[in-house]
């Protein structure tokens, strides 16, 4: 049961990464190889002013990964502390020596708590996702 919500919430943002990656990423990377290419083109260019031209290049690609990864973390951080919010009821009341039949009352109480913590954050996920294509769109200096 566990597993299927994990795998769940991995497919989602799977999906999720691939449409970023194939909307904005993926083009922001095309731009700054071409552009690393024109730095290495200027033979009268030194070898610093060229290494500082490539790095130039990079900057918005690199922001944009360092912020998509940033959300997703937090994404991932908001389902964790969920989770753990779970564990930590069940176990509170469960007690001391539960018997077996308690032991599976409460991992029942403890998997749906951890499927409704899967459930919300895939349904905050299309949100997530219009904002996050926002922010690329208007890049670093957009906000």
């Amino acid at each position: 049961m566990v597993e299927q919500q994990r795998q769940r919430i991995e497919q989602e943002m799977t999906k999720m990464i691939n449409e970023l990656d194939l909307q904005y990423l993926r083009k922001m990377q095309a731009d700054m190889h071409r552009c690393a290419a024109k730095c290495c083109e200027d033979n009268q260019a030194s070898l610093e002013r060229v290494q500082k031209c490539v790095e130039k290049c990079s900057v918005s690609l690199n922001w944009a990964q360092s912020y998509v990864q940033k959300e997703l973390e937090g994404l991932q951080n908001k389902l964790q502390r969920c989770v753990m919010d779970c564990n930590d009821d069940v176990r509170v009341k469960m007690g001391v020596n539960p018997t077996d039949s308690e032991v599976e009352k409460f991992t029942k109480i403890f998997e749906d708590c951890a499927t409704k913590c899967v459930d919300k954050q895939i349904d905050f996920m299309p949100s997530l996702l219009k904002r996050m294509k926002t922010d690329l769109s208007r890049g670093q200096n957009g906000s």
